[in-house]
């Protein structure tokens, strides 16, 4: 008899054991707060948008290499993107919970690429202490096991160039060319990653692989393309002028400005307003997307870590234009040439005209995305409420897309050839992107055993 007990004592615990294993579950909504935590501090950081999207892009496939490890659904990108080798594999009989690691990772990555490391660490420890509570030897397992893919994705990360790019030369202005970029008022900034287009890309064989044609000669001549294109910018912006602030051309520009270093001068004091970078509006389109779809943990990294290595391949595209053509902005040639109090709706960023950044990093989103999602996916951006802008609604992410890159000339700092020829130098990088990347199988999601 008192064997008899003893066998349904140790059953008894064995199921308490399991029930608590099972209690752990991590769900979209956490990695969307890690993602969300992460575009927080990045704004409060102030990052360039070249800059923040590396930040988005390692974390997102650190945890992606977790997921497809254990879900035959998906596959690694280890051969896909350059360089990546395959990421380590639990100890035999080891007990993951694989989502777990996975948003560990991802925590652990965010807070070596941020400054503001400690807003990382509080979020993290409060999740820690959470899951320590529920079971304490299933979350040491799954802690250890992430800080390691974690440790094995930030030693290929730091081969990436992205360190020895931060001694190079600033960029040199050629104040003798009247063709050529110039720093732009009010702060008069240097050309911002003069050299990014030496960081090692995901799927790009070389930077200039999608090099756009090249944008409209310089000319003064009434007649010229270029000269008509300036011209354009200066009429759309007198014309919204009339409209007023309500009008729809000033609200689209206002809401996909996402730069986040506005310079504000007051008296003699200068300080800045930050907002999302173009990539973050995308990273949280991505957020509104997935939870429309009800996404489970898995799909949800999925949907992230793809857009934003497309997002980090176009401002590799981008940025390698734009010091190439170099041009000059079109509230320089206004100011010197039409009309010296012109100012433009939105504060013109510091580095070259051509191509538009947003124009193509929207082009590559918006493209990938709907290999995703689906065509004429409908959805409600509230990305930019948090700046006190109202939400706008899209039939489509080529839709969100296109207004993306019109709201550049809108806004005074993109001439026409830069938006057209942007966006779409995006969305064939996009399309190469989803061509290359065959990350997901025609499986049911369904965890290896």
């Amino acid at each position: 008899m008192k064997a008899k007990f003893i066998s349904i004592l140790l059953v008894a615990v064995v199921l308490t054991s399991c029930a608590k294993e099972e209690m752990i579950v991590v769900s979209p909504n956490e990695l969307h707060e890690s993602v969300d935590k992460v575009t927080e501090i990045m704004i409060h950081d102030i990052f360039s948008p070249p800059v923040a999207s590396r930040i988005f892009a390692y974390p997102n496939i650190a945890a992606y290499e977790i997921i497809a490890l254990n879900n035959e659904k998906y596959n690694s990108l280890s051969g896909e993107i350059n360089e990546l080798k395959e990421i380590p594999k639990p100890e035999n009989g080891t007990t993951i919970n694989y989502q777990m690691a996975a948003l560990i990772a991802h925590i652990d990555l965010s807070r070596r690429l941020v400054f503001s490391e400690d807003k990382i660490i509080s979020f993290r420890d409060s999740l820690y202490m959470n899951w320590e509570d529920k079971n304490k030897a299933l979350f040491t397992s799954s802690k250890n096991y992430g800080l390691l893919v974690a440790e094995h994705i930030a030693a290929w990360m730091d081969s990436d160039n992205y360190k020895q790019t931060r001694t190079m030369p600033k960029f040199t202005v050629d104040t003798d060319d009247a063709t050529r970029w110039q720093p732009t008022p009010p702060a008069y900034m240097d050309g911002i990653e003069p050299h990014w287009s030496k960081i090692r890309a995901f799927t790009l064989v070389r930077p200039d692989q999608f090099k756009p044609v090249p944008p409209p000669a310089f000319s003064l001549d009434e007649n010229s393309i270029f000269y008509k294109e300036v011209k354009e910018v200066y009429d759309i912006s007198l014309d919204m002028v009339k409209k007023g602030d309500a009008s729809d051309e000033v609200q689209i520009a206002q809401f996909w400005d996402c730069n986040p270093y506005v310079s504000v001068t007051k008296g003699h004091l200068m300080f800045a307003t930050k907002k999302i970078t173009p990539g973050a509006h995308w990273i949280g389109i991505t957020k509104i997307a997935a939870r429309k779809k009800s996404y489970d943990f898995d799909d949800t990294v999925y949907a992230y870590t793809k857009t934003s290595i497309a997002i980090v391949d176009a401002f590799i595209s981008c940025w390698d234009e734009k010091y190439r053509s170099n041009l000059i902005r079109p509230e320089t040639v206004i100011n010197q040439y039409i009309d010296e109090n012109w100012k433009p709706v939105l504060q013109t960023p510091p580095f070259p005209e051509y191509t538009s950044g947003h124009s193509v990093v929207s082009g590559a989103a918006s493209t990938v995305l709907t290999d995703i999602f689906g065509d004429n996916f409908s959805f409600n951006d509230d990305t930019e409420t948090t700046y006190g802008l109202p939400i706008r609604t899209f039939s489509s992410f080529n839709s969100a897309a296109d207004e993306a890159a019109i709201s550049r000339m809108y806004g005074g700092i993109h001439y026409r050839a830069a938006v057209e020829v942007g966006v779409k130098q995006g969305r064939d990088l996009g399309a190469f992107v989803v061509s290359k990347l065959k990350m997901k199988n025609s499986v049911d999601s369904k965890p290896l055993k």
